[in-house]
């Protein structure tokens, strides 16, 4: 399966209240999901409006308060939990949610840690994995997948559960390509779209094949 960077933004923008929740589950319908470990979603954050972060620090006892983080004291499975930050950046004060594995009793503080540089950085610095998981999330859902879902016969076994994104192969037309064997100049072609949109902090995950 893909490996991913150990933070990762999955969504640009502010998650509306209606996304958050779709987000708690995303991983859901993954075939390779295994929902006693919440391994997949370790990692993962989004920006929230403060409405949000209010309505979740109310739901339930934190099971943690620290300046500017608590975390919810039920677990999205096994040693992995919701963790939401307030924190500000440049001046303004902004939320976010992330699932934390707290096998690390530091990921908290690392996440908050990733989530500045994250924000405060350019694209340019991201690595590759953080290319990917950027297009990946910007790509419009039906120009993405999971290889093996619907037509497991059209995907070696080996590739089943990895992620693609449908891409112009010129003189093939349209052709679902793994996400990790995106090339560099695929992989260019995609990141000026993402860079406005950060920039612009709007617009719709619409990016269709090219």
């Amino acid at each position: 399966m893909t490996s991913h960077p150990p933070f990762r933004k999955v969504l640009d923008g502010v998650a509306t209240r209606e996304q958050m929740f779709q987000l708690f589950g995303r991983h859901k319908d993954n075939p390779e999901f295994d929902p006693l470990s919440g391994t997949p979603y370790a990692g993962e954050w989004f920006e929230i409006a403060a409405e949000q972060y209010h309505f979740m620090l109310d739901l339930l006892p934190p099971l943690f308060m620290r300046t500017g983080m608590f975390g919810m004291s039920e677990f999205k499975a096994g040693n992995v939990t919701s963790v939401f930050f307030e924190i500000t950046i440049r001046g303004r004060r902004r939320w976010y949610h992330g699932f934390c594995d707290l096998t690390d009793r530091q990921s908290p503080e690392k996440m908050r840690a990733a989530i500045i540089a994250h924000e405060t950085g350019a694209v340019d610095s991201m690595t590759r994995e953080e290319k990917l998981e950027a297009i990946w999330n910007a790509t419009h859902p039906d120009f993405k997948g999971i290889a093996g879902t619907f037509n497991p016969e059209a995907w070696p076994v080996e590739h089943h559960g990895k992620r693609y994104v449908l891409v112009n192969d010129g003189r093939h037309g349209t052709i679902p390509k793994l996400v990790e064997y995106l090339s560099d100049e695929e992989i260019d072609i995609r990141m000026p779209a993402i860079r406005a949109r950060r920039t612009s902090r709007g617009g719709s995950n619409d990016a269709e094949p090219s």
